[in-house]
């Protein structure tokens, strides 16, 4: 057996505090785009190693703003 773990729709909804609604997941299985998934059946299973690294891919880095220098002395 698989040590694999993975997820409903439902509970990937859940994961994005519902800010990745059911129906845009569906949307997104159709066009192809958005996490990968596994199909068996009717069921769709979205494996959590994926959905980290889809996480990985759409992490916006930042870079430091000029004004917001800070003395090290007033961090203290």
């Amino acid at each position: 057996m698989s040590d694999r773990k993975f997820l409903t729709a439902e509970e990937v909804s859940e994961r994005y505090r519902g800010s990745v609604s059911i129906g845009t997941l569906r949307n997104w299985r159709a066009m192809k785009i958005g996490p990968a998934f596994v199909k068996i059946g009717k069921a769709v299973l979205y494996p959590t190693n994926e959905l980290d690294a889809w996480d990985r891919k759409n992490t916006v880095t930042c870079r430091a703003s000029k004004g917001l220098d800070v003395d090290k002395d007033e961090e203290a």
